[in-house]
């Protein structure tokens, strides 16, 4: 199993160009289902989790090929069911239920387990799919969809935790492809559902609102091969400008979409944090001397969730007293008994994180839970004296596009080892 050795105290400098955003490119592989004709997709990440996603759509018929970072899928003859062992490895599988129910009006999906950071339900996603004229059914470990016809209607998105993401991509999809217009009431609003829109659109779907909680879908009889360029990574971006600040160092991140990062911004901006826009780059360096923080995740356009870890990593290092409250996920703080490990002040409270900060970091092996921890302990270990060895990258590869090699070329003292 690949481990990171990182010896900190390095400050990073230099440029570093920002991948295409995972959580756009998934669901827009999936929406290559909807038509027979062949999509070219750019800007595409070398991640394990596009891999795992294209054996995904390979199991279902289609026939993919990736070409540096241009990623082609032609699905002229689709199965509405994919190998049922390759499918239950990953939980964004799900995604491919809404295009195929489209395409096929039928379609069989394993049923998602749980996860790490917490239950992401799926029942949004059925009942969405319910309303536009489903069956839906839970067999054997399936989830089993039929529709001899799709007719729009109005589908409410909302859940505890505000909308879901992948159910609105899933309902879009569909959408597409049924009779008449489908209004998505409290809708997902990230970029990456924009993305989708545009695609779609693209393809020849009508769809109007993306980005708003209110999304139209007119049906369209059939859609055809498009080409699209991948959106950069916010997630990403947002997670070099914190190692920048972290470290003492200075990035300009190249393709990053500061419009897409308000919330981040902010709070960097408020906790001393210098950030300067310059054309299609941004540029982050630290500012003087750091100023906790309070933070609260929320729904886009509100601080996400997917940089909360990272961000604490930054209030460890900031003296004084900062409050990081997730809202999003229930169990997203796996991430502070490894930063413990090193040396941080953190204590939980219900959904809640009191970070006591400024004390030194000490290197020291550590455990990756999930993705975004990964990154977090990644840039601990970029401030910690000594060396820190993170274990389970296999997380990173998921959703960082070579996060190494891109350290190392701004300055990290980094290496990926082999361990037993």
């Amino acid at each position: 199993m690949e481990s990171l050795s990182i010896k900190g105290g390095a400050p990073l400098h230099g440029e570093v160009t920002i991948s295409g955003a995972k959580n756009a490119v998934l669901p827009i592989m999936a929406a290559t289902l909807l038509t027979a004709e062949p999509c070219l997709i750019r800007r595409v990440p070398k991640l394990s989790d596009v891999t795992f996603m294209g054996q995904i759509l390979n199991s279902l018929g289609a026939k993919v090929k990736l070409n540096g970072d241009t990623l082609a899928v032609e699905s002229g003859r689709l199965r509405g069911v994919g190998d049922y062992d390759l499918i239950r490895k990953m939980r964004g599988s799900i995604r491919i239920v809404g295009p195929l129910l489209g395409r096929l009006r039928r379609a069989r999906d394993s049923l998602p387990g749980g996860c790490v950071i917490g239950p992401r339900p799926i029942d949004l996603h059925l009942k969405g799919l319910n309303q536009l004229g489903a069956r839906i059914t839970i067999e054997s470990g399936y989830v089993r969809a039929t529709a001899p016809r799709l007719i729009g209607g109005d589908v409410f998105l909302g859940g505890r935790a505000g909308p879901t993401v992948l159910g609105t991509a899933n309902v879009m999809m569909a959408a597409v492809l049924a009779e008449g217009k489908t209004i998505i009431e409290s809708a997902a609003c990230e970029p990456e559902v924009v993305d989708l829109a545009n695609f779609l659109n693209a393809m020849g779907a009508r769809v109007v609102g993306a980005g708003s909680p209110t999304v139209t879908i007119t049906g369209v009889k059939e859609l055809h091969g498009a080409e699209h360029e991948v959106i950069p990574d916010r997630i990403e971006a947002a997670t070099f400008a914190i190692a920048a600040a972290a470290t003492n160092g200075e990035l300009t991140l190249l393709d990053a979409r500061p419009d897409q990062m308000h919330a981040v911004l902010d709070k960097l901006r408020e906790a001393g944090v210098k950030v300067e826009r310059r054309g299609g780059s941004l540029t982050v360096r630290r500012g003087g001397r750091l100023k906790p923080v309070d933070i609260t995740t929320l729904p886009y356009a509100g601080f996400p969730t997917d940089v909360q870890a990272q961000m604490m990593v930054l209030m460890t290092i900031t003296h004084g007293i900062s409050i990081i409250t997730e809202r999003i996920f229930e169990s997203r703080f796996m991430h502070v008994s490894e930063l413990a490990r090193l040396g941080a002040d953190i204590a939980i409270e219900g959904p809640s994180a009191i970070v006591k900060g400024g004390r030194p970091l000490s290197g020291a092996p550590v455990m990756a839970s999930d993705l975004r921890a990964s990154a977090a302990l990644v840039i601990a270990g970029l401030v910690a004296k000594g060396t820190t060895l993170v274990k389970r990258i296999y997380h990173l590869d998921r959703g960082y596009e070579l996060i190494d090699e891109k350290l190392k070329g701004v300055g990290a003292r980094i290496e990926r080892v082999e361990e037993s």
